[in-house]
């Protein structure tokens, strides 16, 4: 079983945050986001406790919290901030833990590190996620190229948005990877309508 999954993305703003709420739920996990770019209104740890019904002691304290709703680089650097890539080391919590990254692979943390560089030096199994939508194919056979690489253990993609049967069928057979299943989006989004849609995916899927 792997305690420890990281949750990542093909791009920013598709809805990985949810997927994470809705997973580090259905596992029973916590929940770590190493770096927050953006203060301003709720942070992606405080919508993955509303949405996944987490208590405090579930959600591990970021380690960097910047400012600025921009690549963490450029946050850090508006803070006078330097991220120090040793700092990020995976917490030990003894119990299963959901950890997302910020955007998607190739986000600069510092200098010419990236978080998949750092993802890397973790050595742990990655979730993907992609949007269903138009460019999808492109971005996510680019990023599964990408683990690859970088000989990072790739559990599956995660898709999430409306069915397109076809460019799911594409990324899966053409990258050769998993496919984890879809999280439609929802409407209303809450934790109940959440905990409905990760029903569809199978616990074997992740080595439960």
């Amino acid at each position: 079983m792997n305690r420890r999954i990281v949750v990542t993305g093909t791009d920013t703003e598709i809805g990985k945050t949810v997927f994470a709420a809705g997973l580090t739920d259905w596992l029973g996990a916590s929940y770590w986001k190493p770096i927050q770019s953006g203060l301003v209104g709720e942070t992606d740890s405080q919508t993955v406790a509303r949405l996944g019904g987490l208590s405090c002691d579930r959600i591990l304290p970021e380690r960097y919290r910047l400012k600025t709703p921009v690549s963490p680089h450029q946050a850090a650097a508006i803070d006078g901030v330097r991220i120090d890539i040793t700092a990020l080391d995976v917490p030990e919590t003894g119990a299963r833990l959901v950890i997302e990254g910020s955007g998607g692979l190739m986000v600069p943390l510092h200098g010419a590190t990236l978080y998949i560089d750092v993802f890397a030096r973790w050595g742990l199994p990655v979730v993907l996620c992609a949007r269903t939508a138009l460019g999808t194919i492109n971005h996510a056979l680019l990023s599964i190229e990408a683990l690859r690489h970088r000989n990072i253990a790739l559990l599956g993609i995660a898709f999430i948005g409306e069915s397109n049967p076809e460019s799911e069928h594409a990324i899966c057979e053409i990258g050769r990877v998993r496919r984890l299943g879809r999280l439609p989006r929802l409407e209303p989004l809450t934790r109940a309508t959440l905990r409905a849609a990760f029903e569809s995916f199978n616990p074997s899927d992740f080595d439960l």
